[in-house]
């Protein structure tokens, strides 16, 4: 294997120009390159025994070069040249060092907003309800013209998840209905009336984050959630359907209807022990967890549910937004008659935060609230990375390359059925499943040594997380990459 351009020349060159900005430039390698016998190879290894020493460091996989990572191509420090469809857990929208992102602080003006780091929420800039209005009101969802931006997707659910109840109690207190000196009182006890007995419903196999509230709502790994006290809120079954698709039609509806009973069984039954449910959490696709996927009727009847007990419906895009299924907010593939009352972001959205409905505002200060409240230096970004996404036609690409990568991942089926199945995604945003756990984990190994970098979740899938900017040659690469793995397993 070679690369059109060597890595000794790419650093050279990007030596001798003096700026790492003008590193993407140069041209991707034509395909991935490995210069080590394993990954992580030797250099990675002293750095792993390095950060030990401050930190418990087991699931490093390998130390990233990201000077000389470029576009789709992740450089480790050991010289290896990676196809990454893995993106840092899907949170890279553009690749590596895409040259309009390097020229984002490339300004005075620019640089100010990153060093001046202000607590939003007593002291933003002058130009922040502008970034906001030219920025994230573009892309909201449709009817979700409110805005609680945050720092990561762990702090927008659990904000988010606070919204649901002070928009619960305030329906049930009445508009004009004030605190009692009982609720003010007994909050401080973490008791009720202050501290209501309410929950929120969620789902088998979900991950929602790993801060308290939304570690109650995450449901994929036992060892996310080990050793912490929780809530006691209602878990349903979500859908686990059998593929290819259109041969398990029936037995999928059936199980789209069994799960549905069962969430609204659930809000009857907390309901009747005191601990109504306000609000439903829910991912358009279950990722951590396996990427699990669930029907556009599904998702229709799980709305109507909220409706019928007039409680929230809380869509968590923070894997799954930003353009990767051909759509920039995934949950538009369902057609849902109107929109979710949250959305929630992060990842490829640089920074954190939810979009909502005007019902959904507190009508108190200091109720949603922390120092930092999001980031203007990462809206700068978003706004280069829509700018892009627009100029470039990405989501239209996305659609182009996910079809070959969806087409060659059911090829591959048919060729190694013993090996793997359940092909399944929307646009890029695509996973298969392997025989077992451990074979799943081989072939991610054996895939690297190919020079692809991918990712697993759940019990035995390998997801597929490029960014927006993979192509159909990128799709190819993979593919073949991926036949060589599985003939020699």
């Amino acid at each position: 294997m070679h690369v059109a351009l060597g890595l000794n020349t790419f650093r050279a060159v990007t030596r001798a120009s003096g700026y790492v900005k003008y590193l993407t430039t140069l041209p991707e390698p034509q395909e991935p390159t490995i210069s080590t016998a394993s990954i992580p190879g030797p250099k990675s290894l002293e750095l792993k025994k390095k950060l030990n020493t401050m930190q418990l460091a087991d699931m490093v996989n390998f130390f990233v070069d990201y000077e000389s990572s470029t576009g789709n191509y992740l450089c480790d420090v050991d010289g290896n040249v990676m196809l990454d469809v893995y993106m840092q857990i899907s949170s890279i929208p553009l690749g590596y060092n895409h040259p309009r992102l390097l020229n984002v602080f490339n300004n005075d003006k620019n640089v100010k907003a990153l060093i001046n780091r202000p607590a939003l929420g007593f002291f933003p800039g002058k130009d922040w309800p502008v970034r906001l209005e030219n920025i994230l009101k573009q892309i909201a969802p449709k009817g979700l013209n409110n805005i609680t931006t945050m720092m990561c997707g762990s702090c927008a659910n659990e904000n988010a998840y606070k919204n649901i109840f002070i928009a619960y109690v305030r329906k049930k207190r009445g508009e004009e209905g004030n605190f009692t000196e009982e609720e003010m009182n007994s909050c401080m006890m973490n008791m009720p009336p202050g501290a209501p007995n309410l929950s929120l419903l969620s789902f088998q196999g979900s991950f929602h984050g790993r801060t308290m509230g939304a570690l109650a709502t995450t449901h994929s790994k036992y060892i996310h959630k080990i050793d912490f006290p929780s809530l006691d809120w209602p878990v349903a079954a979500f859908p686990n359907y059998k593929y290819p698709l259109e041969e398990n039609e029936r037995g999928n509806k059936e199980e789209d209807e069994k799960c549905l009973t069962q969430v609204e069984e659930l809000i009857e039954a907390y309901s009747k022990k005191d601990r109504p449910v306000a609000g439903i959490i829910v991912e358009p696709i279950q990722s951590e967890g396996g990427d699990n996927h669930a029907s556009p009727e599904f998702f229709q009847q799980l709305q109507y549910i909220t409706k019928k007990y007039d409680i929230s419906l809380l869509i968590d895009e923070v894997q799954t937004g930003g353009g990767c299924t051909g759509k920039f907010w995934c949950y538009e593939h369902f057609n849902l008659p109107s929109p979710p009352e949250i959305v929630t972001f992060s990842k490829k959205l640089q920074l954190g935060g939810y979009f909502h409905t005007s019902e959904y505002r507190p009508r108190e200060t200091l109720r949603i609230f922390n120092t930092w409240m999001g980031d203007p230096a990462k809206i700068l970004l978003l706004e280069e990375i829509i700018n892009v996404i627009k100029e470039d036609q990405l989501l239209e690409q996305v659609q182009k390359s996910g079809k070959v990568l969806k087409t060659g991942l059911l090829q591959l089926e048919k060729e190694y059925p013993h090996l793997v199945n359940s092909t399944r995604g929307r646009g890029t945003f695509l996973a298969i499943d392997f025989e077992t756990p451990e074979l799943r984990d081989t072939v991610i190994a054996q895939l690297r040594k190919w020079g692809v970098h991918a990712g697993g979740c759940g019990k035995q899938s390998l997801r597929f997380r490029p960014a927006l900017t993979f192509k159909e040659k990128h799709a190819n690469i993979v593919l073949d990459r991926l036949r060589k793995v599985l003939y020699e397993t």
